[in-house]
This record gives structure tokens, C-alpha cells and sequence, in this order.
């Protein structure tokens, strides 16, 4: 039974790995024999057929993705005490362990290289993965919210916003399949934090005041 578990992971693995590298319809189940060191058939009698494969891959990273980010909810600020640093902290925490993460951009790139041809594949992706970190957030910025430390009329939409501005500087990067730098990432979500504290917060005390921005007049 270890030998069988043991030897599913690592068909996933390697699934994984070309599926990433070659797409759906460019991954054979050859090269996936190859790279996870079993038989042709082997794969077959664990999964019958690539797209049953294609689908567990999915699953499999997806179950880790949403291990990371309920860990990283957990993290989340309760005080208004040093709510900007706070905050940046968290959206930092989410952009490492969740957004930028290798499971995080091998489900972007799948999802942005095959999703349109095959949309089918990533049903369960559809309903589990984009709208669990959103309906997560909401859920967290209504406690802020309920608290006072936050003045939010939709929670739905302020989770959206956050998760734009914090994707919002990084988006070129990761365009091109580069992991941001730390700095790249504390700059992204200090600044995605300022912009969403001067949309949503009740009271900014001058230690949370957001610089001024700069002058463009001459």
C-alpha cells in the first residue's frame, strides 16, 4: 500500500512537472513515464486516460495551494494597532506562500495556457480555488469592519480590490514565469495596503498616515 501511495505521488509529480512544461494537449503519457521512472501502464491503471491525470494534477496542487493560504489566513490582523504594518505583513505572507509560490504560478500558467481550449479541466479549480481566497478575505475585513477599524460597505468587492492592488506591481513579473524579489514583494504590498487604507479606513492616526504622494507640478 506505501509502495502504491508512494508511487502516485509521484506520477502527480511528474505529471505536474510536463504538463507545466508542455501543456495539456502537449504532454504525452510517455514523457510522464519517463520523468516519474514507471511504466506506460502503470500510469494508465492508476488513472486510465491523461485527462483523469490532467484532473488529479489539478486537484493535488490546488489541495496544497489552499493548505498554504488557510496558514496564511490564520495570520491575518485582528487590532488596528499598527494596521498598515500589519497588513502589509499579511499581504506579503499571501504574495510568498500563496500567489507567487511554484503551485500558485504553475496553476496561473495552466490556467492561462489551456483554460480557453479546456474548460472543462478546471472546473474544480473554478469553483475552489479563485473564489475560497475571496470569500476567505470578505469573511476577515468584515470582522475589521464590524470592529470599526475598517468602514467597508462591501466586503465582497474590498477582497477583490485587495487582492488586485497587492497583484497589482507584481503582474509583469510573474507575466514572464519570474519569482518577485522580497524587496519587489514588500514594495507591491506596502503599497497596495496604503492605497487600500486611504479607500477603507475609518481613522488613520499619524503613525499609519500614508506618505504624501510626490508633486508632478513644475
Amino acid at each position: 500500500m506505501r509502495g502504491q501511495c508512494a508511487k502516485r505521488l509521484s506520477i502527480l509529480d511528474a505529471a505536474a512537472n510536463v504538463f507545466c512544461r508542455e501543456g495539456f494537449s502537449g504532454a504525452s503519457i510517455d514523457e510522464i513515464a519517463v520523468e516519474a521512472n514507471v511504466s506506460r501502464q502503470t500510469i494508465y491503471n492508476h488513472y486510465r486516460e491523461k485527462e483523469t491525470l490532467f484532473t488529479a494534477v489539478v486537484a493535488d496542487v490546488m489541495d496544497r495551494a489552499n493548505a498554504a493560504l488557510f496558514s496564511v489566513l490564520a495570520t491575518f490582523p485582528e487590532k488596528s494597532d499598527n494596521l498598515e504594518n500589519e497588513l502589509t505583513g499579511f499581504a506579503i505572507r499571501l504574495t510568498q506562500n500563496c500567489l507567487c509560490n511554484q503551485d500558485g504560478r504553475f496553476l496561473r500558467k495552466l490556467v492561462q495556457s489551456e483554460g480557453e481550449r479546456y474548460p472543462h479541466l478546471f472546473e474544480a479549480w473554478r469553483q475552489h480555488g479563485p473564489g475560497k481566497i475571496t470569500t476567505a478575505l470578505a469573511a476577515l475585513f468584515a470582522r475589521l469592519n464590524h470592529k470599526a477599524i475598517l468602514d467597508i460597505d462591501d466586503v465582497d468587492v474590498a477582497a477583490r480590490q485587495f487582492l488586485a492592488l497587492v497583484n497589482a506591481d507584481l503582474q509583469m513579473v510573474t507575466l514572464f514565469g519570474e519569482t518577485p524579489s522580497p524587496e519587489q514583494m514588500e514594495s507591491a504590498s506596502r503599497n497596495a495596503v496604503r492605497t487600500f487604507l486611504r479607500a477603507y479606513a475609518c481613522h488613520v492616526n499619524d503613525s499609519n498616515r500614508p506618505n504624501p504622494p510626490l508633486s508632478i507640478v513644475g
